[in-house]
C-alpha cells in the first residue's frame, strides 16, 4: 500500500513539473510574439474556423507530396488515437484497472497496430532524411530528436503492455486475440522469466517501461514549444489567422502621412505584426518552401525556410533579452548569456547521392544544395575579436537577414503556396525591403535606376512619357487599324490598360497589337489612355518604394475617375493583381471590374464574339505566370482557350499551374541583373524544352521576355516564345 502512495506522489510530481515547464515555455514564446504590432482584427471567424479545422484534420498541403502526406497523416492520427491509449495505460499503472472504454479489447488491439504504423512512419522519416537524403531536409541530431521521442514512446507502449500481459498470464488471464504484446509476452518474455522470482522480474520490467513512457511523454511535451514542433499548437492558430484566398498576395498599406512614425517598413523584429511573428513559431522546417524557390534552386543565397528559421531564432533571443527571461525551460544558461543560435544544425546539411532525374533538374537540386550550404556557413554572429554579440545589438537586416537574400526574391509566392502551416514569406521580405528603401535609402543600383526612370518618365527605361502612345500612331499609319483614346471614344466599353511593356517594349508591342486585333474582331468598344497612362506601380511596390507606388496609384485612380472607367483589361498579370486587389485600398471604386486579357478573351469566346477558325500547327509548352496562376488562381482559362484552337497542342510542364516555377522577373527582378548562380529564366526554359515544344506560351509580358531570352541563351532557333493573344489571333484572323 505504501508503494502505491509513493507511486502516486512521484507521478503527481512528474505531471506537475512537466505541465509547469511546458506552460512556462509556451508563456514565454507567447510573450515574444506579443512584442510585435497588433495588426488588424480577423473577420469572418466562422469561415476561418472551418478552414483551420479542414486543413488541420485533412492535412491540407502536406498532400502535395503524397508520400510525406501519408507519413504525416499516420503520425497525426496515430497520436490522436494513442493519447487515449496513453491515458488508459497510465491509469492502469496507477490503479491496476483499465479505463471503462467500450470494446476495450478491440481498442487495445487497434492501439497496438497503430503503434506499429507510427513506428513504420518514423522509419520512413529516417529513410527520407538519411538514406534518400532529400535536399530540402536538414540532418543532424536536432532535426532527428523528435524521431527518438516518437520511437521511444511507441517502444515503451509495447514494452509496458507486453509485461502487463505476461503478469496477467501468470494469473491465468490471456491477452485479447490479435494482440501483438500478448504474442510477444507468450513467445519471449514468459519463457525468459521462469523461476522463483519470475513475478518480481516481470513487475520490474512493467514498472521500468511504464515510467519510461511517462518520462518520455512529458519530456516530449516540454520540448515541443521550444522546437519546430511548436507547430502542433501554433499551426492551427496560424491557419485560422491566415488571410482569405481573395486577399492572396495583397500587400498591406503603409500610412506614409503618419507624422509620429520614425521609420517605414521593418528594420527590427518587433516591427513585424504579431501574425507575422506567429508564422515563425508555426514553421515546421520541412523545406517545402526552399524546395520550390526559384532563387534557392538556382544557387542564390535566399532560402525561405532559413529566412523564417533565422527570424524565429532572432525573435527568441531578442524576446528573451527584452522580457528578461530565459528562452529555454528548464534553464540551460543564465539569462543574457545565451549564445546567438546557429541556424545550421550539427552534422552535414547538404544532400548527397545521385537521383534518377534529367540533367537540368539535377543542376537545380545542386543549386539548392549550394544555397543550403551557404546558409549553414553564414548563420553565426560573433564579434571580430570573438566576443558574442548581444541579441539587442544585432541588426535584423545585415546580421540576421542579408540584403542579398532580400533582393534575390522574385515574390513568386511558391513558398507560401507549398507551406502546410500557412506561413507568408513574401510580405516579410517586402516589409524589410521597404525599410531599406524608405528609411535607409538603400537599393541595388540597377533597381534604383529603374525606379528613378518610373518616377521621372513613368517607365523603367526612362523613355519620354510623351512617347507612350507613339507605337499606336505608327501602327495606324502602317495598317489603318485604329487605337482610340478615351478622349476620342468617351462611350468606350472597356479600358485597355497597355502598361509600360506593351507601350515601350518592341516585342511586347506585338502582344498589344494582337489583343487589339482580337478586340476589333469581336467588335469591342475599347479605348486606351494614351500618354495619360501611368505605371501601375507594381514594380515600385514590390521593390519596397511604397511612396512611389502610392503616387502612381493616386494618379491612375484619378484618371480612371475622370473618364468614368468601369472595366479594365490588361495583358500584364502584375498590373492585373495590383489594380484588382490593391488599388481598392487607395480609393478605386469597388464597382470597377478588372480583367486579365485571358479572362476577357475567354468571355468573348464563350459569347461567340470571337471564333477559332484557322488551324495553328504548334505544340505549346504552357508556362503559368506566378501572378496569374498562384496569386489569382487563373489556370484553366488560358488552357481552355488554347485547346479550342484547331491543330494546336498544349503541353504541360512538370511544374505547372499553381506549382509552376517563376520566370525570374517578378519582384523587380526584371530590372536587376542576377549576379550569382544559374539564371532563373534559363532554368525555366530548360524545363520547358524537356517536353519538346515548338512554342513556349505565356500570358505575361515579363514571362514572354524572360522565356525569349532563355531560348536565345540555349541557342534553340527551333523554339520561339509567344503570348496567348498572338496564338489566338492567328486562329481568329488567319495571320
Amino acid at each position: 500500500m505504501v508503494l502505491i502512495y509513493v507511486k502516486w506522489l512521484v507521478f503527481l510530481f512528474v505531471v506537475a513539473i512537466g505541465i509547469g515547464l511546458t506552460a512556462a515555455a509556451i508563456r514565454r514564446r507567447v510573450s515574444y510574439i506579443g512584442l510585435g504590432l497588433a495588426g488588424t482584427k480577423p473577420t469572418e471567424q466562422a469561415r476561418r474556423t472551418m478552414r483551420a479545422i479542414g486543413q488541420t484534420f485533412g492535412q491540407g498541403k502536406l498532400w502535395k507530396d503524397p508520400r510525406s502526406g501519408f507519413m504525416h497523416a499516420v503520425m497525426f492520427y496515430g497520436f490522436l488515437h494513442l493519447q487515449v491509449g496513453a491515458l488508459d495505460l497510465i491509469w492502469k499503472g496507477l490503479t491496476g484497472h483499465s479505463l471503462p472504454l467500450p470494446a476495450h479489447h478491440v481498442f487495445i488491439v487497434a492501439q497496438e497496430w497503430t503503434v506499429l504504423m507510427v513506428l513504420a512512419a518514423v522509419l520512413f522519416a529516417v529513410y527520407r532524411r538519411y538514406v534518400e537524403r532529400l535536399p530540402r531536409l536538414k540532418r543532424g541530431w536536432k532535426p532527428s530528436i523528435v524521431l527518438f521521442f516518437i520511437g521511444g514512446l511507441m517502444v515503451t507502449v509495447i514494452g509496458t503492455m507486453t509485461f502487463d500481459y505476461a503478469l496477467e498470464a501468470m494469473n491465468g488471464v490471456g491477452g485479447p486475440n490479435g494482440s501483438i504484446s500478448a504474442g510477444i509476452a507468450s513467445a519471449i518474455v514468459m519463457p525468459l522469466s521462469v523461476g522463483a522470482h519470475a513475478e518480481l522480474w516481470l513487475t520490474v520490467g512493467y514498472e521500468l517501461f511504464w515510467w519510461l513512457h511517462l518520462l518520455i511523454l512529458f519530456s516530449f511535451l516540454i520540448y515541443v514549444p521550444q522546437s519546430k514542433h511548436f507547430h502542433l499548437i501554433t499551426a492551427p492558430i496560424n491557419l485560422w489567422l491566415k488571410r482569405p484566398e481573395e486577399e492572396t498576395g495583397k500587400l498591406k498599406m503603409i500610412n506614409l502621412e503618419d507624422e509620429e512614425a520614425e521609420s517605414f517598413g521593418v528594420g527590427a523584429i518587433e516591427q513585424f505584426e504579431r501574425k507575422q511573428l506567429l508564422d515563425l513559431y508555426a514553421c515546421v522546417e520541412c523545406g517545402r518552401c526552399t524546395n520550390v524557390c526559384p532563387a534557392s534552386h538556382t544557387g542564390k543565397l535566399l532560402s525561405p525556410m532559413h529566412l523564417i528559421s533565422k527570424l524565429r531564432d532572432h525573435l527568441t533571443e531578442k524576446g528573451a533579452a527584452v522580457t528578461s527571461t530565459n528562452p529555454w525551460v528548464p534553464s540551460l544558461a543564465a539569462p543574457g548569456s545565451l549564445p546567438f543560435h546557429r541556424m545550421a544544425e550539427e552534422g552535414e546539411q547538404q544532400a548527397g547521392g545521385a537521383f534518377d532525374e534529367p540533367a537540368a533538374l539535377q543542376r537545380f537540386q545542386s543549386g539548392m544544395q549550394g544555397t543550403m550550404a551557404k546558409q549553414q556557413e553564414r548563420w553565426q554572429r560573433n564579434m571580430p575579436d570573438g566576443r558574442q554579440q548581444s541579441a539587442q545589438s544585432i541588426e535584423l537586416i545585415g546580421d540576421v537577414i542579408t540584403e542579398e537574400e532580400l533582393w534575390a526574391c522574385t515574390t513568386c509566392r511558391n513558398c507560401e503556396d507549398q507551406c502546410p502551416v500557412g506561413n507568408e514569406h513574401v510580405d516579410k521580405i517586402v516589409d524589410m525591403r521597404r525599410y531599406l528603401v524608405l528609411t535607409q535609402g538603400k537599393m541595388p543600383v540597377d533597381g534604383q535606376r529603374a525606379l528613378q526612370n518610373i518616377e521621372r518618365q513613368g517607365n523603367p527605361w526612362g523613355i519620354s512619357r510623351n512617347d507612350r502612345f507613339k507605337w499606336a500612331a505608327e501602327w495606324t499609319k502602317e495598317t489603318g487599324i485604329t487605337v482610340p483614346t478615351v478622349k476620342e471614344r468617351p462611350d468606350f466599353e472597356v479600358l485597355l490598360f497597355v502598361g509600360a511593356m506593351g507601350s515601350y517594349d518592341m516585342r511586347t508591342q506585338h502582344v498589344t497589337k494582337a489583343l487589339i486585333r482580337l478586340f476589333h474582331a469581336a467588335d469591342v468598344a475599347f479605348a486606351v489612355l494614351g500618354n495619360e497612362e501611368r505605371s501601375s506601380g507594381d514594380t515600385a511596390r514590390r521593390m519596397g518604394n511604397e511612396f512611389l507606388f502610392q503616387q502612381m496609384c493616386a494618379e491612375n485612380i484619378a484618371t480612371f475617375h475622370k473618364y468614368g472607367v468601369r472595366r479594365i483589361v490588361t495583358a500584364c498579370p502584375h498590373t492585373y493583381h495590383t489594380l484588382k486587389k490593391e488599388y481598392p485600398d487607395f480609393g478605386l471604386d469597388s464597382e470597377v471590374q478588372v480583367y486579365h486579357h485571358t479572362e476577357w478573351l475567354y468571355q468573348l469566346w464563350q459569347a461567340g464574339r470571337i471564333r477559332f477558325i484557322h488551324p495553328v500547327h504548334e505544340s505549346v509548352a504552357w508556362h503559368d505566370s506566378c501572378y496569374l496562376a498562384r496569386y489569382n488562381g487563373i489556370i484553366d482559362v488560358p488552357r481552355e482557350l488554347l485547346r479550342a484552337v484547331p491543330e494546336l497542342t498544349v503541353l504541360e510542364l512538370e511544374r505547372s499551374g499553381a506549382n509552376a516555377m517563376c520566370c525570374g522577373a517578378g519582384g523587380g527582378q526584371m530590372w536587376m541583373e542576377e549576379t550569382s548562380g544559374t539564371r532563373v529564366n534559363v532554368a525555366r526554359v530548360e524545363q520547358a524544352l524537356q517536353v519538346q515544344p515548338s512554342v513556349i506560351g505565356s500570358a505575361c509580358p515579363y514571362c514572354l521576355a524572360m522565356m525569349e531570352d532563355g531560348v536565345k541563351a540555349k541557342e534553340r532557333s527551333d523554339v520561339r516564345s509567344a503570348d496567348i493573344a498572338e496564338l489566338l489571333v492567328k486562329s481568329v484572323c488567319g495571320t
